[in-house]
């Protein structure tokens, strides 16, 4: 199989179930936004004060690959069984957060993002979480989606927001509160 086919050289790409779309249709725009959240995930995986998180960060990343799938799904001409998106996934977020919270001081403060180079991209990554919530939600003010997907997304950037704070903790990095000027 090869990866090009030429068809989207008229800045058209096809649907599952066939409807070619423009390339910056909002639904592309969706599911793009989630496949860059997932290379994302993929880096934070990588890093070395993350190794012990591997195996909970890839079905984070098979979770958002089954998003995806249904992001990408035309809702009247897909006839493809697609992964199921389970709730489960998403209390097994919360049971994580819950437990690397128990590590951290009471947040009186937003902090200001950073404290070394993992956590500067666990930032970056929790903030594209949020940009591919948006676009979903853009997404589905036009069409039926499956809310699970948003309450996920909404999920994941929690997750990620305390996994910075744990992180910069266990690796003794400062965490500096923003405290408004004016």
């Amino acid at each position: 199989m090869k990866v090009y086919t030429k068809k989207g050289d008229d800045g058209t790409t096809g649907l599952i179930g066939g409807t070619r779309v423009s390339k910056d249709d909002i639904r592309i725009e969706a599911y793009g936004t989630v496949d860059e959240l997932n290379s994302w995930i993929g880096l934070v995986r990588d890093q070395a004060p993350l190794l012990d998180r591997k195996a909970e960060l890839i079905v984070i990343q098979e979770t958002l690959f089954s998003i995806g799938s249904h992001l990408a799904a035309d809702p009247e001409k897909n006839r493809m069984q697609l992964p199921e998106i389970e709730a489960c996934k998403i209390g097994d977020l919360e049971k994580s957060i819950d437990l690397m919270e128990e590590a951290l001081a009471p947040m009186k403060n937003f902090v200001l993002p950073g404290g070394n180079e993992t956590v500067s991209q666990i930032h970056i990554t929790r903030c594209v979480s949020r940009r591919a919530e948006r676009r979903v939600i853009s997404l589905a003010n036009t069409t039926q989606i499956d809310p699970l997907i948003i309450g996920y997304l909404n999920r994941l950037s929690d997750y990620l927001f305390v996994l910075s704070r744990r992180i910069n903790l266990s690796q003794e990095g400062e965490e500096i509160p923003w405290t408004p000027k004016g």
